[in-house]
């Protein structure tokens, strides 16, 4: 069974999405999310590591359902070359508990990346936390995107879909 979580492909799809980016404790990396007219999103921006920075990211609350599946993510991405993160939050709050799947899409060319849940990583800001259970998609309560790992200057990651599978 396949679920879409995040259909990007209206105005309103990324409404919900808001930038959380190295500012917060003093760096100049900046990031949003936004509507393209071909009918997808587009989450772009700089990476700068002045001022101790070094991390860009986007976040958007979700409500899922234990009916949503729950075996891997998919994402159906356009990426520049770079390495980029999808994170799932499985709690409300803004600073908690973040599993993270990193990915690299080819340049310029449109492809779907899974993401199995058991390759989720517990963090807390950027730290590995090892002594948490593994990812339980269908608990998600947030989603988001993030580049890091100094990799500088601009970029530009375009999305279509998230989906939960079985």
């Amino acid at each position: 069974m396949k679920t879409s979580i995040c259909r990007f492909d209206t105005p309103d799809a990324v409404a919900g999405w808001y930038a959380i980016d190295d500012r917060v404790m003093g760096g100049v990396s900046a990031s949003r999310m936004a509507f393209h007219t071909k009918g997808h999103a587009v989450f772009s921006g700089s990476l700068s590591l002045t001022n101790n920075g070094g991390f860009a990211s986007v976040r958007s609350p979700l409500i899922a359902s234990k009916s949503m599946g729950g075996a891997a993510c998919l994402l159906t991405v356009r990426g520049d070359g770079k390495r980029y993160k999808f994170s799932i939050r499985t709690g409300a709050e803004f600073d908690g508990v973040n599993y993270q799947s990193a990915f690299q899409p080819p340049a310029g060319e449109w492809t779907t990346i899974r993401l199995a849940a058991a390759d989720f990583v517990p963090t807390w800001r950027g730290r590995v936390l090892d002594h948490l259970p593994p990812l339980d998609p269908s608990s998600a309560q947030q989603v988001g995107l993030l580049i890091a790992d100094r990799q500088m200057g601009p970029f530009k990651l375009d999305l279509r879909v998230v989906e939960l599978v079985d």
